[in-house]
Order: C-alpha cells, then sequence, then structure tokens
C-alpha cells in the first residue's frame, strides 16, 4: 500500500523532526531497533551535538546517542529539504502557551510547512506534538494538502501523541502502550505498520481527533486530580491535620480510591499546558471547561501557599522576610529531572524575592537556573554550613539523591512541600502539632 508499508527496517528513513524530549530518545529508539534515522532541528548546536554523540537530554545517555551514530542508523541535520529522502516523518516540536495562556502552534505551523515542501508520495507525516482537537485535520492537513497530494491515497496524515514520562526506569517510548489515529482508516494503518517496528504495543483510535483528546484527558485527569487533593490540602492545613497521614489513610481503601499527593504546584510542558489547549479549543465552541478551570487556579495558588509557610516559619522564629536567607532545594518541575519549565520554584522565588528575602538554591540536576528575566542563579554546594546558616531551607522538589535525614538534621527551620521528611523520626514542630509543612521549626 506505501513506501512505508512495503519496505523493511533496514530499507526505511525516519525522519523526526525536533530533536527535544521526546524527539531524540524517539530516534535513538528507531535506530535501536533498525531503522535509519534523520533527526532535524533549527538549532545548530543541538544537531551538531547530536552528531557528536552526545545527548541533551537527561533520560538518553551518550552511549546510546553514540551506538546510533557508530551503526551508521542516526544523524542529525538542519536541513529540512532532507525531509525529501524520508519515508516516514515524526514532528515532536514544543507546544507552549503564549503570554495569554492561549495555545503557540508557531512550532508546528513550520514544521508542517517545511514537511509540505518536501512532500512525496507514499511518506508517512505523524504529529506527535500535544495539542487541542482538531490541529491535524485543521491545520496541518491544509498545509500539506499545499503539495497536490490526498491523504489515504497520496500521503498518510496521523495524530500519535508522546507519552514520554521523564525520569521513569520503567515505561520508556518502547514499552508504552501508543495511540495512533489517522485522517482516514489507510492512514491509521500504515501508521500502525511503521511504529510497530519499534513499540511493543500500538493502540489504534478512529480518528486523529480522538487520539488528541485521549492525550489531553490523560493529563487533564492527573491535573484535576492534583488540584483536588491539593485543596484537600489547605483545608487540611486549615484544619490543623496533616494532609498525608489523611491520605495515607484513605489509601487503604482497596477500591474506589486512587492515590494522589499535594506539592507545590505542576511544573513540565505537560500538565500546567495541555489542559489549557483543551479549554482554548472549547471556547470556542462556546463551551466552559468547568474543571479544568478551577483545577488549574487551585494548582497555581500552591507556590503562594508555600511561600506563606516560609513567611509563617519565619515569623515564629521572630524574624522578618526582608533580609532572610532562604534555600530552595531543588528547582526542577519534579524528582530526579533537570527540567525546569514552568516548575513552581520559579513563582516560591519570586514571591519571597519580592519580599526582600536572599533566595539561594541547591539542585545537582539543575547548575545554573535562569529563574526570570534578568535573574540567573547558580547552584550553591549544599555543605554543613549551608544548611546550618540558612534561616529557612524549603524542599520543593524531592530528588532521590538529597539526604533528607541529613537536611532535616541540620536545618534550623524546614518547609517541606514533598513530604520528603515524613517517615523521619524526631523533630516537633510549633505547638508539637503534627508534622505539615513546616516540619522542623527551632
Amino acid at each position: 500500500m506505501t513506501a512505508v508499508t512495503g519496505m523493511s527496517s533496514h530499507d526505511a528513513i525516519f525522519g523526526v523532526v525536533g530533536l527535544g524530549y521526546v524527539g531524540l530518545p524517539l530516534a535513538a529508539r528507531a535506530a535501536a531497533r533498525g531503522i535509519r534515522v534523520v533527526g532535524f532541528d533549527v538549532n545548530p548546536a543541538v544537531a551538531e551535538g547530536v552528531n557528536a554523540g552526545r545527548s541533551h537530554i537527561s533520560d538518553l545517555g551518550d552511549a546510546e546517542v553514540a551506538e546510533a551514530l557508530g551503526r551508521g542508523l542516526l544523524e542529525a541535520t538542519t536541513d529540512m529539504s532532507r525531509l525529501a529522502a524520508c519515508d516516514a516523518i515524526a514532528i515532536c516540536v514544543p507546544t507552549p502557551l503564549s503570554r495569554t495562556r492561549d495555545p503557540d502552534i508557531g512550532h508546528v505551523l513550520a514544521a508542517s510547512e517545511a514537511v509540505a515542501a518536501s512532500l512525496r508520495d507514499g511518506q508517512l507525516v505523524v504529529l506527535e506534538s500535544t495539542t487541542y482537537p482538531g490541529t491535524t485535520r485543521e491545520v496541518v492537513l491544509p498545509i500539506l494538502r499545499g503539495a497536490g497530494l490526498e491523504p489515504g491515497r497520496d500521503f498518510f496524515l496521523c495524530f500519535s501523541p508522546e507519552r514520554v514520562d521523564p525520569g521513569n526506569e520503567v515505561w520508556k517510548i518502547g514499552n508504552t502502550p501508543k495511540i495512533i489515529g489517522g485522517v482516514t482508516p489507510a492512514c491509521t494503518e500504515a501508521g500502525v505498520a511503521f511504529y510497530t517496528r519499534f513499540v511493543d504495543e500500538m493502540v489504534p483510535v478512529s480518528s486523529v481527533e480522538a487520539a488528541e483528546l485521549a492525550k489531553i484527558l490523560e493529563n487533564a485527569f492527573r491535573a484535576v486530580n492534583i488540584g483536588l487533593v491539593n485543596e484537600m490540602a489547605l483545608i487540611a492545613d486549615r484544619l490543623e491535620l496533616d494532609i498525608w497521614e489523611v491520605i495515607d489513610a484513605a489509601a487503604t481503601k482497596p477500591f474506589g480510591f486512587m492515590k494522589f499527593t499535594p506539592g507545590p504546584g505542576l511544573g513540565g510542558h505537560c500538565l500546567p499546558v495541555d489542559p489549557h489547549y483543551l479549554a482554548w479549543k472549547m471556547r470556542t465552541m462556546d463551551f466552559h471547561t468547568r474543571f479544568i478551570d478551577v483545577a488549574a487556579e487551585i494548582n497555581a495558588e500552591m507556590p503562594a501557599f508555600v511561600a506563606g509557610k516560609v513567611r509563617e516559619a519565619l515569623n515564629a522564629a521572630g524574624k522578618p522576610v526582608k533580609g532572610a536567607r532562604v534555600l530552595l532545594l531543588g528547582v526542577a518541575y519534579k524528582k530526579d529531572v533537570d527540567d525546569v519549565r514552568e516548575s513552581p520554584a520559579t513563582a516560591i522565588l519570586e514571591l519571597l524575592a519580592r519580599d526582600g528575602a536572599e533566595v539561594s538554591y541547591h539542585d545537582p540536576y539543575v547548575s545554573r537556573w535562569q529563574a526570570r528575566d534578568g535573574l540567573a542563579l547558580t547552584s550553591v554546594a549544599l555543605t554543613d554550613d549551608i544548611l546550618g546558616e540558612t534561616d529557612v531551607v524549603v524542599i520543593v522538589t524531592d530528588h532521590t539523591c538529597f539526604d533528607f535525614e541529613r537536611i532535616f538534621r541540620l536545618s534550623r527551620v524546614l518547609v517541606d512541600a514533598r513530604n520528603a521528611t515524613g517517615s523521619i523520626p524526631g523533630g516537633s514542630t510549633t505547638a508539637d502539632a503534627p508534622r505539615r509543612w513546616i516540619v522542623k521549626q527551632t
């Protein structure tokens, strides 16, 4: 039926547009299964790094890139005209929000136009970038049709959302079931046939819109449930209860309950961003996404709540916020990664700095942090003296490598936004209350 389905893995050339946290691991996985991959990126430094055998993605080691290069199965380029030689093309470019929190699909448009400029008979094109339902059919398809070819007959167009979970050592691209939907049944068939070569399980759905919505449902589900448990955390704080004790008790129910935990706020590309894509789309259809919007509001309040706990701890110690030394532990948006996109640490820093606090940070994964416009910080060494001299230590990201017993023991005042010290015996809080957010007060 197509050039893609009719040739062996060794004959097919797979073009991956965008060599970020989605595209580069995808390229490496396909190369590991014997598929020749050409990676495309607009950043020359990225292409040069890959061609030198270096990975700039924390979840992918240099060895995997170097091995693929050594076997002649991976190369990177900025030359988009080489897309014409590819039998299958995956678009893995960023889909951020604009300053007004509306979808910014500029990268998708640029990538689609580059593909259209070289589109030929038999090519498979797959959009993997998370976006609102309708993007593939209403935005990408018209651009590709400009080449004079028809989907399902001359070329094949699908949406197959990325399901990358940075820092997850178990679920990777190869063993995570992969959703795919085409603009025609023939497109879906072609997409399944190609991805089956390096993904263990494919999940075909009836349309590109179903695949697009499934991806946003996954992330909205998490965002809404995190919003619920964050609101419960605020409620428990007002009631002077330990929210983590309450959650652990509820989690003993063997049915009807799924455990989520509170934290300092949402971060990363997916959870703080993707639900807004759906909300924007539905506003164009005169529909209000109430759950999604409320959850976003609650989650956005959590950095202010944590900053408030820092102020509360300082007040209890008889020290003003202005001039206080505050140390943030972890500024990545989740444990064991180096990704600071949308990290709640940024808002916590801004709130405390606005009050005059002297804020520093330590993160073994983030040596330098562009915290905000005009402010770049360098990670400080986590010495005994730093811990002992800091007025308030704040656990924002619970990296596995942190020695939380040492941090708890040496800190004068400790605010724990992740319950990372919850199992450590000893210590006290104000008025001998159960440990909640301010877990140590001297």
